[in-house]
C-alpha cells in the first residue's frame, strides 16, 4: 500500500456518534500503546496526533515512525508490503467512527507512491495490519488521488467506486450511476501536489454519503 507517505501534524476528526469519553479502554498495538482520544475543541474537532510519536496508532514495526512531528510511513524494495496505521480506538470502538469529518494533510515523496486512508474498513490481514474496506485514494501519478476504492472487494467488489470529477450513486441492484461534476478530473488534477509538497483531505462520511 505505501511507498512513502508523510501525515501532518494535524489531523483532526469530528465524530457524530456516541460521544467519546475517558473510559475508553487502551489496546495494544505494534507501533506503540493506545490512549483515550481527547476531548473535542471548540469546533468539535479531536486531535488523533500528538505531533510527538505513535500513541493511539497500531503500525507493523519498521514502516511507521514520526519524524520532524508529522508521521512518517515508507518501505523499501526488499521489505515491500501491504501494510496500513491503524487508530487504535478505531479498532475498539468502530460504532464511534461510522459518521465523521476527518481533516488531514498528506505528502507523498516517492514517484512510485501508494496510499490512502482506509474507513468504514476491516483488518484482513492481521499479521501484515492490511485493512480492507472504503479508501480514500491517493497515488503519486495522481490518477487514483481524489476517488472512494473498494480495497481488498470488502465493500461489496465495486473496484474504484467512484472517480474524481464525478458523482456516483450505486443503487440497490448495486449497479453504478455517474454525473460529471462542475470541474473534471483533470481540472482537479491541476491542484494536485503529486510529491514534494502537501495535499489536505476532507473526508465527509454521514450514512450512505461520502
Amino acid at each position: 500500500m505505501l511507498k512513502h507517505v508523510s501525515l501532518a501534524t494535524f489531523a483532526a476528526l469530528a465524530i457524530s456518534a456516541a460521544s467519546i469519553g475517558a473510559q475508553d479502554k487502551p489496546a495494544t498495538g505494534a507501533a506503540a500503546a493506545a490512549a483515550p482520544l481527547g476531548q473535542p475543541d471548540a469546533n468539535g474537532f479531536i486531535s488523533l496526533f500528538n505531533g510527538k510519536d505513535l500513541t493511539g496508532w497500531e503500525g507493523l514495526e519498521g514502516y511507521w515512525s514520526v519524524k520532524n512531528g508529522v508521521i512518517d510511513g515508507s518501505e523499501t524494495k526488499d521489505h515491500s508490503v501491504q501494510t496500513d496505521l491503524i487508530l487504535s480506538a478505531s479498532k475498539e470502538h468502530p460504532e464511534k467512527f461510522v459518521n465523521f469529518e476527518l481533516h488531514l494533510k498528506w505528502m507523498l515523496v516517492s514517484p512510485d507512491g501508494n496510499s490512502g486512508v482506509q474507513f468504514r474498513s476491516v483488518i484482513n490481514n492481521p499479521k501484515t495490519l492490511h485493512v480492507g474496506g472504503y479508501q480514500a485514494d491517493i497515488d503519486s501519478g495522481g490518477n487514483y488521488t481524489g476517488s472512494i476504492y473498494d480495497e481488498s472487494g470488502i465493500a461489496g467488489g465495486r473496484g474504484t467506486m467512484s472517480n474524481r470529477g464525478e458523482k456516483t450513486r450505486w443503487d440497490a441492484e448495486n449497479k453504478r450511476h455517474n454525473n460529471p461534476l462542475p470541474e473534471s478530473a483533470d481540472d482537479l488534477k491541476k491542484l494536485l501536489h503529486n510529491t514534494g509538497d502537501w495535499n489536505d483531505i476532507v473526508l465527509i462520511v454521514n450514512g450512505n454519503h461520502v
